[in-house]
């Protein structure tokens, strides 16, 4: 049915049938009782294209989730223990405030024309993008749209040299500097002085500022830090499996710690120490990031930095939905805590 069919049901015009979908003041209520009757009785739902044409909202946000270094698996974005807590926090807030979620994941650069076709098609009114990586160019292209945008996970600092502050833009991150840093004290203050890392990919925001807190604490407190401890692991599991296991058959004697980037990688890595007959926490202590929800279900239990996944998501929700109702361009940022869990994966180191 047509917003016209509507109209001569009503014995209205399309004009007002339109001003009452809209929730226009000059309405007489006789009039638009009238309408939202019969709209209920034909279930009439007035499409969000011809909608967006018309400069109205459509009350759909995009979620733009970025993975661009996993292998290819049509289901894996939903499977990452990083990004599915994301999409469900995300579109559980954005229900609850009304508005629909379009999701799509980019796997290649190529990947971002769908993120940039759901902008100028106008099926969103605005952006959530997380798992951005170190590429300043998509950003400022991004924010070039002149649509509402909010980037979870991105280094401010940078946002501001290029100057893209001054558009619809809303930053949303983690203090992962902060529960780095928690962590590191941790192992120290048990009494490891040989901490090893196994490192997220370096060209994101996460990555970057759990190394540098990794790095720095260890500096302070004097401690070396010692290149064969220092782990690529780029946030995959596959990857800090055969990183480890690489390092356990050379025969270079272990740290008596790592702290992992992500507990991914930190599960990955107990799992190698299993297979070499390395015993968690009684020979290597382990200490993750994220604490997703198999940190408090794996034996031992794994110590780990929470994340504020719910908090996160539900600040990008409301930053977005925020950006699209100002009428002018405003830039904002928000970063929340995260905080050290301890659990049974880290002790003493032997004597």
């Amino acid at each position: 049915m047509r917003s016209e069919d509507i109209a001569k049901l009503a014995g209205v015009s399309r004009s007002t049938v339109s001003r009452v979908i809209n929730n226009y003041a000059n309405v007489p209520e006789e009039t638009r009782l009238k309408v939202l009757k019969i709209i209920e009785q034909h279930q009439y739902e007035p499409n969000s294209f011809a909608r967006a044409l018309a400069g109205k909202k459509t009350d759909t946000i995009g979620l733009f989730a970025i993975s661009m270094n996993e292998k290819e698996n049509t289901t894996r974005i939903y499977q990452n223990n990083y990004f599915a807590p994301f999409v469900d926090a995300v579109v559980d807030t954005a229900n609850v405030r009304g508005c629909y979620v379009l999701i799509h994941t980019v796997y290649s650069p190529d990947d971002f024309l769908k993120v940039k076709q759901a902008f100028l098609q106008k099926r969103i009114d605005g952006g959530i993008i997380v798992g951005t990586q170190k590429d300043i160019d998509i950003v400022r292209e991004m924010v070039g749209l002149e649509s509402p945008l909010v980037l979870i996970d991105y280094d401010i600092s940078e946002i501001m040299t290029e100057h893209l502050d001054r558009n619809h833009l809303a930053i949303v991150n983690s203090k992962d500097y902060e529960g780095t840093t928690e962590a590191i004290e941790y192992l120290i203050g048990l009494g490891h002085k040989e901490i090893g890392i196994i490192c997220g990919q370096m060209n994101t925001y996460s990555g970057r500022e759990r190394y540098m807190a990794y790095e720095d604490t260890l500096k302070r407190h004097g401690l070396p830090l010692q290149q064969q401890f220092i782990l690529k692991g780029d946030f995959l599991k596959e990857t800090a499996y055969e990183e480890v296991t690489k390092l356990l058959e050379s025969g270079t004697a272990l740290p008596t710690a790592f702290f992992s980037s992500n507990d991914d990688m930190a599960i990955s890595v107990m799992e190698a120490f299993s297979a070499h007959g390395i015993s968690v926490p009684e020979d290597i202590s382990i200490a993750g990031f994220d604490d997703i929800q198999l940190a408090s279900r794996i034996q031992p239990k794994l110590t780990s930095v929470r994340l504020p996944i719910y908090e996160m998501s539900k600040a990008a929700v409301e930053k977005v939905i925020e950006l699209c109702d100002a009428q002018h361009p405003t830039f904002s940022t928000i970063s929340f805590p995260a905080r050290l869990i301890e659990r049974d994966s880290c002790q003493p180191p032997k004597k």
